[in-house]
């Protein structure tokens, strides 16, 4: 027990006052004469007695009774040390994630949560606040509302860390004040708890999910784009087995395409496949329903009409095969004398060929390079008898390495690098008797690029390092007859594909991605993302022959967004959320050190109410005090000496 006013209790020492009345009171007996003298000192003997009771009696009432008004205006109570503290700092965490989608109790955890807390904060408290993805401090609760009208789920999802660490800049650095964080969260489990700081509190809710199954489309990818149709692979997930079959829907620009049901009774991750026609470019969209998460039941992609690969020979020798390997629609196929070369179509191209020049000038070399560097794919091909020196410059430029000397030999190609991209989806299996190519002379090299087809002695034939090729051989009849052998259509078909980087189906909202889109910009012009509601400029860079887009924050919504340039369509793109939250594994907060647990919101507040509770005693004292006084007058009255 404690006293606001300790210092009165000094009147304490007033309670002698009435024991030394008593100790030396002045009131004698006097003596009367009486006839039976006997008689007389019995009777004087018992009211001597009963007047000494009912004196002891009245002083401790007395003393009782001034001492209870003495201890009542010292004003006694009960309270903790936060109570006591008349500074308090409150911060609070509302977690805002999609698993805050699952229902609870009383619904969405997210919704009840607000609802819960609007009931519980005080009218006239000022609050500091933040999600996943705001903040705001010194609030009023009427301020408050609004915001919890406003505040939605987000993909973003701090860490527990993340969280104290944003909580502790809430915090002032005053020492003595009582600094509290209430922690609201279902804690989905993705990293540790970490070491809870001292200089706050951690109280924590851990909202309570129903959710037992949830089913989530993880991605989708193409795994052929031939002459056929494109086949579009649907990769789904479930929490658990389920013996309800779940419908898959594909959408085209809004349109049903497609349907099909697919079972988890036996396995809880299935690939689906769809059949899809990509000429016309197709805006697509997956959507299943189940009874979990909603924002992962969602998929959007886009795959643009396929422009035309421009190809440019630069030659001095018969380019006749090449021709012939670049006439299908997918290519646009230019070829030039060296002599008489036009540099400004270099900027134009996709794929430039360097076919058996004997050697590179300056002029040339350095064009290459900036063509390289601006994204462009180039393959050089040497002549027969070339000028080492002046090839070495621009191989050095590329990272392609420096040839050293010519070996006149026959060799055959039959190493193939299996693995590599430019092979990966050539062959069923990996072939031993296959008819390999041969030739009559080559040049050898010092390199670090990665080998695609080397001879039997593991020598390189030809290296590709950052869409960049080297051939260490002519191609012509006299020196080989790779050029009719049937493993040059893939090499050659595939080097100028991946002059061009393959579409991506869609990316990743909030993660920094950047893609090339086929437009020329001139002056002013700019390009925009857009849709039915939101319209946003990108950071972008212009370069020869595309737009380099990249983008971070925007959009925060999933969807499929047109790309423009003012009101021209240029192409599509599309978002959709990370797919992390779909995992519904949650963590136990009590086990978390540090950290005070409670069951709900409800009794989370309950019990800060019932620490921060003041406690005062000064009216039983009061009372006790009257009480005193009652008993002694009644004795004064009624108690017979």
């Amino acid at each position: 027990m404690q006293f606001k006013y300790p210092a009165l209790l000094y009147a304490l020492f007033l309670l002698l006052i009435p024991i030394l009345i008593h100790l030396f009171q002045l009131r004698r007996f006097q003596k009367v004469a009486f006839t039976n003298v006997s008689f007389l000192k019995k009777v004087s003997m018992q009211t001597r007695k009963s007047s000494q009771i009912k004196k002891w009696l009245v002083l401790m009432l007395r003393l009782f009774g001034i001492a209870a008004i003495v201890i009542a205006f010292a004003e006694p109570f009960k309270a903790s040390v936060t109570a006591l503290n008349s500074t308090k700092e409150t911060t609070l965490y509302i977690d805002n994630s999609f698993s805050m989608q699952a229902n609870g109790a009383k619904g969405p955890l997210l919704n009840s949560a607000l609802q819960d807390l609007l009931g519980q904060i005080q009218p006239k408290a000022t609050v500091n606040w933040f999600t996943n993805n705001s903040s705001k401090k010194g609030v009023s609760v009427q301020e408050l509302k609004e915001d919890f009208f406003n505040i939605k789920y987000t993909q973003k999802q701090l860490s527990p860390k993340q969280v104290l660490l944003k909580a502790d800049a809430f915090f002032s650095k005053d020492e003595t004040s009582d600094k509290r964080l209430i922690y609201i969260s279902d804690f989905q489990k993705k990293t540790p708890f970490p070491k809870v700081s001292d200089r706050y509190k951690v109280d924590a809710v851990q909202l309570t999910s129903l959710l037992q199954q949830n089913i989530a489309i993880d991605s989708a990818y193409v795994v052929s784009n031939n002459t056929g149709p494109t086949q579009l692979i649907v990769a789904l997930s479930a929490t658990q087995m389920a013996s309800t079959p779940v419908s898959v829907s594909l959408f085209n620009q809004g349109i049903l395409s497609s349907k099909i049901a697919v079972n988890f009774n036996k396995n809880r991750k299935q690939n689906i496949t769809f059949d899809i026609d990509t000429t016309p470019g197709f805006k697509g969209s997956i959507t299943i329903t189940d009874n979990g998460l909603s924002y992962d039941n969602n998929l959007y992609f886009s795959v643009n009409s396929p422009k035309k690969i421009k190809v440019l020979s630069i030659h001095t020798a018969n380019a006749g095969f090449l021709k012939r390997l670049f006439t299908t629609k997918e290519f646009e196929y230019t070829t030039q004398d060296a002599k008489t070369l036009n540099y400004n179509l270099l900027s134009q191209q996709n794929c430039i060929i360097l076919n058996e020049l004997k050697n590179i000038d300056t002029s040339l070399s350095n064009a290459l390079q900036d063509f390289s560097q601006n994204g462009g794919s180039v393959l050089i091909i040497p002549a027969i008898d070339i000028d080492v020196s002046s090839y070495n410059t621009l191989l050095r430029n590329l990272n392609l390495g420096a040839f050293e000397r010519q070996l006149v030999q026959q060799k055959k190609i039959s190493n193939i690098a299996f693995d590599h991209p430019l092979y990966s989806d050539v062959f069923e299996k990996r072939i031993t008797n296959f008819q390999f190519p041969t030739l009559n002379s080559f040049y050898t090299i010092t390199s670090q690029a990665p080998t695609l087809l080397g001879f039997e002695d593991e020598k390189p034939f030809l290296l590709g390092i950052n869409n960049n090729y080297l051939a260490t051989a002519a191609f012509n009849t006299q020196n080989s007859n790779f050029s009719s052998a049937a493993l040059i259509v893939p090499t050659l078909y595939n080097i100028a594909r991946s002059s061009i980087a393959p579409p991506k189906l869609y990316y990743t909202i909030a993660s920094s991605v950047s893609f090339g889109v086929s437009a020329k910009l001139s002056g002013d012009e700019i390009l925009h993302i857009k849709d039915s509601i939101i319209n946003f400029i990108p950071p972008q860079k212009i370069k020869a022959n595309k737009v380099v887009i990249t983008t971070n924050e925007y959009p925060k919504s999933a969807g499929t967004f047109s790309i423009n340039n003012a009101d021209e369509y240029i192409e599509s793109v599309s978002y959709n959320y990370n797919r992390d939250e779909s995992n519904v594994v949650y963590g136990d907060v009590k086990k978390w050190d540090g950290v005070t647990p409670h069951q709900s919101i409800n009794s989370l507040f309950d019990a800060i109410l019932k620490n921060n509770t003041i406690t005062d005693f000064w009216k039983w004292f009061a009372l006790l005090a009257l009480l005193f006084l009652i008993a002694e007058m009644l004795v004064l009255k009624f108690y017979k000496n």
